[in-house]
């Protein structure tokens, strides 16, 4: 059973419960996997490549509904791919953040205010007429977000959004980000495998094998991570 709906004042924004999937009953993939991200706050997901990562963010979207369990999360949801040339769809910059706005039943007005004040969050004012193609990879990361703050998302989940980003732009995208979380009441949820991104998040969760196996302060668990590779080196 999944629900996606506004949640009370004061509780979790994010709340997964015994969730499992699988593409098929001898491929699972998660297996009765639970988290809970406080409202306003920016947490981040950790595991190898394989754990489940990726498709426990996809669930939390609704881009893939889950064989068993519960998901609460407070909408509208916005979500940022790995990739951002895979979410990208308008040949500008001010033209791709409001086609996210189409849906809305806004004015022109209210589009254009969106716009401008989604993309000055963002760091990308001036560059509403920018095309896309133009864009270095860490400006499309901070548009895709923009879109998702022109939509006045509650939730934000980011998929490796700094994957395919130059170490520079890696940790100013992340900090920007978190910049967000605390000025506009955003809850993030950010999947990485970068320990560095760390220092930035109110929390994180460990996935290992589909199950989150610890959670907390984001220090103990990346010392527990460098702890875990020296021994496999």
């Amino acid at each position: 059973m999944t629900i996606d709906a506004p949640m009370q004042e004061g509780l979790s924004a994010i709340q997964a419960i015994d969730l499992n999937f699988g593409w098929s009953e001898d491929k699972a993939i998660l297996h009765s996997c639970s988290l809970e991200v406080p409202k306003g706050e920016f947490w981040m997901l950790l595991g190898a490549n394989g754990s489940g990562k990726s498709t426990l963010l996809r669930l939390l979207a609704g881009l893939l509904q889950p064989t068993g369990g519960e998901i609460q999360i407070s909408s509208p949801v916005g979500f940022v791919f790995q990739n951002p040339d895979h979410q990208l769809v308008m040949p500008t910059v001010g033209a791709d953040v409001a086609f996210g706005l189409v849906q809305e039943a806004l004015s022109t007005a209210e589009i254009h205010q969106r716009v401008e004040e989604s993309l000055t969050a963002v760091s990308l004012g001036a560059f509403q007429r920018r095309p896309i193609y133009a864009l270095s990879g860490g400006q499309k990361q901070r548009v895709a977000i923009a879109g998702a703050i022109a939509r006045h998302c509650d939730v934000l989940l980011l998929d490796e959004p700094t994957a395919l980003l130059d170490p520079d732009s890696q940790l100013e995208l992340v900090a920007q980000v978190q910049t967000l979380v605390k000025k506009r009441g955003i809850t993030a949820l950010w999947v990485t495998h970068r320990l560095e991104e760390l220092e930035y998040c109110d929390g994180a969760f460990l996935l290992e094998a589909g199950k989150v196996v610890d959670k907390g302060d984001p220090e103990r668990l990346k010392q527990r991570l460098m702890q875990t590779e020296d021994v496999e080196d």
